[in-house]
């Protein structure tokens, strides 16, 4: 029985996955956190939160690097850790910098620092000449409004450090632009309250369907496990509504996607994991989105499990412990999964959340879920901003993503609304954001 340390985490799909995927393999953790009544908020109704079920839970500040790798030193001594995981993007480099610190298994730390920082990123793919969009670095206004020009309109905004879509933009102009450099500047510190980057990347938009390639990297070798779909929507355009594994793409096309995600993955050095890497596959051919040195979120982990066996948070644990997983995909009779997800059509409180009938009754339907009442939705402009979400399977071929999208077709959303004038609440049916 190994022991792992698990440093952070998301507070979505992969807080549950991966401890699950620790414990299954017979394993136990402990789960290091600065706030873990971060987690507490996002426990299931009537239930604990899977990260509890920790062989032990301490606390200290995660955002001390140094103090981090000296406490992390004596906690070795007393627990003797087997391996570091995180499933946070904010904490893979010091998931990675304290395996090395400790001498555990791990990949280079410098190398996840580059596959998650854009920045870094683009400007390791641009010296290996991975396809990728045109692009810019700016820190300032007047940079930022001088590469636009050179650039051309539309283009992209991104943070250089953020994730799950959060104040990524589509600009169309110069007060586009403005507007989007302004958010930025006004987000100073990410939810885990660590300083951003100053840094913003300006991108050229690309036309073209959205991929991701799941990949696991041994020694320096990657596999392709597969291609998966994206579909994309809400208020910004970027927001994930649904997926589906693998991709209904022709072989030549998913094969030169999965070379250019190792490629990718070459270009900035990472030599162990498992990676999630996105792509527009524009008419000119693939080209890179964005690296993200850890197993994809949003369930797709849990399609690819249901059509090849191949369970990717374990793999992902097994790694971190110097294990060299087994990549055989399996014949589980599943030809196709997909997740579609529920956003909110507009701000607000949740009445209810109807039309979910279908997925209680459905035998393809295979996991669900919806907020319950009260919850107060967004404006659908980042991952983080869901409803729902159904996973369906096909057994017969690659219709899981039609069946899915369909199911979340028939949500509607009813919001509480307070009228100012007589101090009560009326509710408000409209159809929700779901992926279409």
């Amino acid at each position: 029985m190994a022991h792992v340390l698990l440093v952070e985490s998301w507070v979505g799909a992969m807080s549950h996955l991966l401890p699950r995927a620790v414990l299954e393999a017979g394993h136990r953790f402990t789960f290091l956190t600065r706030d873990l009544h971060h987690y507490l908020r996002g426990a299931p109704a009537g239930g604990a939160h899977p990260l509890l079920a920790a062989h032990n839970v301490l606390t200290a500040e995660t955002n001390d690097l140094p103090n981090l790798l000296e406490h992390a030193g004596r906690l070795h001594q007393a627990l003797r850790f087997d391996g570091v995981l995180t499933s946070c993007d904010y904490y893979l480099d010091t998931a990675a910098r304290l395996a090395t610190h400790l001498g555990l298994p791990g990949a280079d730390p410098e190398a996840v620092r580059r596959a998650y920082r854009k920045d870094l990123a683009r400007a390791a793919m641009d010296v290996a000449g991975v396809p990728q969009p045109r692009y810019a670095l700016v820190e300032s206004w007047s940079a930022m409004s001088k590469a636009a020009r050179e650039l051309g309109f539309p283009l992209v905004v991104k943070p250089v450090d953020l994730c799950a879509g959060m104040y990524v933009r589509e600009v169309a102009d110069e007060a586009g632009l403005r507007a989007a450099f302004d958010a930025l500047a006004g987000f100073p510190v990410n939810a885990r309250r660590q300083p951003r980057v100053p840094t913003v990347l300006l991108e050229e938009l690309l036309s073209g369907p959205e991929v991701s390639v799941e990949t696991v990297t041994v020694d320096g070798h990657t596999t392709v496990v597969g291609v998966t779909d994206k579909s994309l929507g809400g208020a910004s355009g970027f927001v994930e509504t649904g997926h589906m594994f693998p991709a209904a793409l022709d072989p030549a096309t998913a094969r030169r996607a999965g070379e250019v995600a190792v490629a990718a993955l070459t270009a900035v050095g990472l030599d162990r994991g498992v990676a999630h890497t996105e792509l527009r596959l524009t008419p000119s051919g693939p080209r890179v989105v964005e690296i993200n040195p850890r197993p994809a979120g949003n369930q797709i982990t849990e399609l690819v499990r249901r059509v090849t066996g191949i369970d990717l948070p374990m793999v992902y644990a097994q790694l971190a412990l110097g294990e060299d997983p087994d990549l055989t995909a399996t014949d589980t009779g599943v030809r196709s999964a997909a997740i579609a997800f529920v956003l909110p059509p507009r701000p607000g409180v949740v009445a209810r959340i109807d039309g979910t009938g279908a997925w209680q009754t459905d035998p393809r339907v295979v996991d669900w879920s919806v907020k319950p009442a009260g919850h107060r939705a967004g404006d659908a402009s980042s991952n983080n901003d869901y409803l729902g979400h159904v996973m369906v399977v096909d057994t017969a071929g690659t219709g899981a993503r039609t069946i899915a999208d369909g199911l979340a077709a028939q949500v509607r959303v009813g919001y509480v609304d307070e009228d100012s004038a007589t101090g009560r609440f009326r509710s408000a049916d409209e159809p929700a954001g779901a992926a279409v």
